[in-house]
């Protein structure tokens, strides 16, 4: 029998470049080096190549991190800023002056191994706790590097450079609280941003709202509804509004990071997703005044559930799945049902840039008694203790 023609020989297979996608939290391996042999860049021992693939950075993932260490003189630094993109936790205590200075500040923040910090306080907590306040710094280590390095591709012409605009929605019946709310909208950064505001049963002309709005400083479109509009009707009058590429849900009462809608928009760039969102992770109990963490929701995954107030999806993508229900509450998770039949792939992000408030409230949404929370904790602290990725002024 003659040999198949090349032409008929299988395709190899193409090559995938890390990303975020697969991030392990906590790692229970060792802490590597990453090293320059004169030719090329190798972690744990396995050569990298001009750019790490998903299949490098998967076998990478185990480990705890890599130390760079760097050779005296420049060389290709692609593999390294590959290994930021895919989010492996990387430190160097110090960088050459021949290095990218962004870079090396990001490399020297975090330490192998370290604690402490905002999301603890010395002495409380230790053992599992402590443990779990270690893998916590890490993955704020690798947040900060995915988001250096997904971005030094993109100006490097490698991946998508454009910049969605995307129409923050957010219904409300508490115009107190709409003065934080719009703040935080307001310091979103590397995103433009519109707000399209929902009233729930409270006039536009409420002083308040006139005035939150006023000190605001971004375009902010308000809707009124009247109070017995069911709460996803109040969204849906809202998104009708909206003008931008995308739509993001948020809610009023919690705390976001100022590259919350960032974040959300490179995990929609480097998953390929439909709607994105982060894990609910962080709650602040208000009436105890205490903050609990749950990992049991774990980030960089394709999942059918993402935290409701963190929902981004196209604008067109929202219409055509016919909005949220018109119901009064469970209007996040009839989204994303409706969603998963319509064949829509949703990815969950990591949640650190997010927590959520739970009072004791008659009108909250999602009504759940608090001993829940605290049953379904992986640490517990007292006060407000966010992650440093919600950089809490």
């Amino acid at each position: 029998m003659p040999a198949p023609s090349a032409s008929l020989a299988p395709a190899p297979a193409p090559v995938v470049p890390a990303t975020p996608v697969g991030f392990l939290r906590p790692a229970d391996g060792e802490t590597a080096e990453l090293t320059w042999d004169g030719r090329g860049w190798s972690a744990a021992g396995e050569p990298l190549g001009a750019r790490p693939d998903a299949a490098c950075a998967a076998r990478l993932r185990p480990l705890h991190g890599l130390v760079v260490r760097w050779p005296s003189s420049p060389v290709p630094v692609d593999a390294v800023i590959g290994l930021a993109a895919a989010g492996v936790p990387l430190h160097a205590a110090a960088s050459p002056d021949w290095t990218d200075p962004v870079l090396a500040r990001l490399l020297a923040s975090w330490t192998p191994g370290e604690g402490g910090g905002a999301g603890a306080t010395p002495g409380e907590g230790g053992g599992a706790g402590a443990r779990s306040v270690t893998a916590l710094r890490r993955e704020e280590q690798s947040v900060r590097l995915r988001r250096h390095g997904l971005r030094e591709y993109a100006k490097g012409g490698r991946t998508a450079t454009a910049e969605p605009e995307v129409s923050v929605v957010m219904a409300s019946r508490r115009p107190h609280l709409l003065g934080f709310a719009l703040g935080q909208i307001a310091r979103q950064r590397r995103v433009g941003v519109e707000v399209v505001l929902g009233l729930h049963g409270v006039p536009a002309d409420h002083e308040p709202v006139r005035r939150a709005v006023g000190e605001c400083g971004l375009p902010v479109t308000v809707v009124e509804a009247a109070e017995e509009t069911p709460f996803g009707e109040v969204l849906n009058l809202a998104a009708s509004r909206a003008g931008g590429d995308h739509l993001a849900k948020w809610d009023d009462d919690d705390w976001y990071g100022p590259e919350h809608l960032a974040d959300l928009l490179l995990a929609r760039s480097y998953a390929g997703a439909d709607i994105v969102g982060t894990a609910a992770e962080f709650f602040y109990l208000e009436p105890l005044n205490a903050t609990i963490r749950r990992t049991d929701y774990t980030s960089e995954v394709w999942s059918e559930h993402v935290a409701g107030g963190t929902i981004l999806i196209r604008r067109d993508d929202f219409a055509d799945l016919g909005g949220f229900p018109p119901l009064p509450r469970a209007v996040d998770a009839g989204l994303l049902k409706a969603a998963h039949a319509a064949g829509a792939r949703a990815y969950r992000t990591h949640g650190l840039g997010y927590v959520l408030r739970r009072q004791i409230e008659a009108r909250h949404t999602w009504r759940l008694p608090l001993a829940h929370f605290l049953r379904v904790a992986s640490n517990q602290w007292r006060g407000f203790r966010p992650s440093l990725i919600l950089e809490t002024p």
